[in-house]
C-alpha cells in the first residue's frame, strides 16, 4: 500500500498528460523535485520549543486575539465531529489549536499539534503548506497528502492575510474521521474560509480604528474587499483582495490618493461645486436645518452661508 502511494505520486509527477498539470500534481511535484522528499518515507517530527511558539505567535500582533476568539467560535461548531483546528504562522509552524481531550493522542501522533512545522518543504503537499504556497483555501483529502503516513487524514486550509495584504498564516481544519462523506469537507473549508474572512475583516476595521471603511463592489469569496480612508476621501489601507482588484501596490499608499481614483472607472476632473455643496448639506444636516449653528461649525458667518447656500442653490 505504501509503495503503491509513492508510485500514484511518481506516475502524476512525470506524466505528459494534461491530468498530469493539475494543482494537486503541481504540489507533489514541489515536494518531490524542489524539497527531496520521499512519498514513503517515516520520520520523527520534532516540536518547535515553546518560547518558539510564543515567539511566532507575538508576531501576529493584534490579529492574534483576533484569531483566538474565531478558533474558539469555529471549534465549538466543528469539534465534535472529530475535527481539530489549528493556526500557523507564515513558515507553516502551528503556534495555536484546539481539540478535544479525547483526540489529543491522536492528532498529536500525526502531528498536528504545537510547534509543529507544517510547511510544503517539511511535510509535502497538505492542508497547511499547499495553502501557504498557493495563498487560496486548500483541501487536501486523504490520499491527496504527499506522505503516505498523513492519508488518513482531511486538511482544509485558509491563509490569513494581515491589514496591509501580506500573508500572515494559516487557519486549518483536520480530520482523521475514516467516514468522512465526499461533501463533509467541502463544507469544512468553506466553513474555515469564512472564519478566515471574518479575522481578517474585524482586523482590518481595528488596525484603522477612527477612520472611515468602506466596502468595495466586489462580490467574491475570495476575501473581503475592503478599503480605509481619511476625513478628506483619500486612501490610506486596503485589504489584500481589495489590492489585487484594483492594482493597488504597497506605493500606492505612500502618495496621497483619493479613492474615487480607485472605485470609479470614470474618473472626472475635481468639481469643487460639487465638493462645497457636500460640505454645506453635511453641515446642514449635523445642525438639523439650523443654518446659525451650520455657520458656526463651518466657520464662517451666518449671511456668508446664505450666500453660498443661494450660489449653489440649496434650501436651507
Amino acid at each position: 500500500m505504501v509503495e503503491k502511494h509513492g508510485e500514484l505520486i511518481r506516475e502524476a509527477v512525470f506524466s505528459k498528460s494534461g491530468a498530469g498539470r493539475s494543482a494537486l500534481t503541481a504540489s507533489w511535484s514541489r515536494s518531490l523535485l524542489v524539497h527531496g522528499l520521499d512519498p514513503e518515507a517515516l520520520h520523527h517530527r520534532e516540536l518547535a520549543d515553546d518560547m518558539s511558539c510564543r515567539q511566532a505567535l507575538e508576531q501576529f500582533g493584534a490579529l492574534a486575539a483576533i484569531a483566538d476568539n474565531a478558533m474558539n467560535r469555529l471549534f465549538a461548531a466543528v469539534g465534535s465531529s472529530g475535527c481539530c483546528v489549528v493556526l500557523t504562522d507564515a513558515t507553516g509552524l502551528i503556534v495555536a489549536r484546539r481539540g478535544k481531550p479525547g483526540d489529543d493522542e491522536s492528532f498529536r501522533e500525526w502531528g498536528l499539534w504545537r510547534g509543529t512545522d507544517w510547511s510544503e518543504a517539511a511535510e509535502g503537499t497538505n492542508g497547511i503548506g499547499t495553502c501557504l504556497v498557493e495563498q487560496r483555501p486548500v483541501t487536501i483529502d486523504r490520499a491527496q497528502h504527499f506522505f503516505h503516513r498523513n492519508i488518513a487524514m482531511s486538511c482544509m486550509g485558509a491563509p490569513l492575510f494581515d491589514h496591509e495584504g501580506e500573508l500572515a498564516g494559516v487557519l486549518d481544519i483536520s480530520s482523521c474521521r475514516a467516514d468522512l462523506t465526499d461533501s463533509f469537507p467541502l463544507l469544512l473549508r468553506n466553513a474555515v474560509a469564512d472564519a478566515a474572512h471574518q479575522i481578517e475583516t474585524e482586523n482590518f476595521i481595528g488596525s484603522f480604528a477612527g477612520f472611515r471603511v468602506i466596502v468595495g463592489a466586489s462580490k467574491t469569496s475570495a476575501g473581503p474587499e475592503l478599503f480605509a480612508v481619511d476625513k478628506d476621501d483619500l486612501l490610506i489601507g486596503a485589504t489584500r483582495r481589495a489590492r489585487r482588484n484594483h492594482g493597488l501596490s504597497r506605493g500606492t499608499f505612500k502618495k496621497l490618493r483619493p479613492i474615487r481614483d480607485v472605485l470609479e472607472d470614470a474618473q472626472p476632473g475635481p468639481d469643487l461645486g460639487a465638493a462645497e455643496r457636500a460640505e454645506l448639506r453635511r453641515a446642514l444636516a449635523h445642525a438639523n436645518g439650523n443654518a446659525s449653528k451650520a455657520a458656526r461649525d463651518l466657520g464662517i458667518s451666518r449671511a456668508s452661508l446664505y450666500r453660498r447656500i443661494a450660489k449653489l442653490s440649496l434650501r436651507s
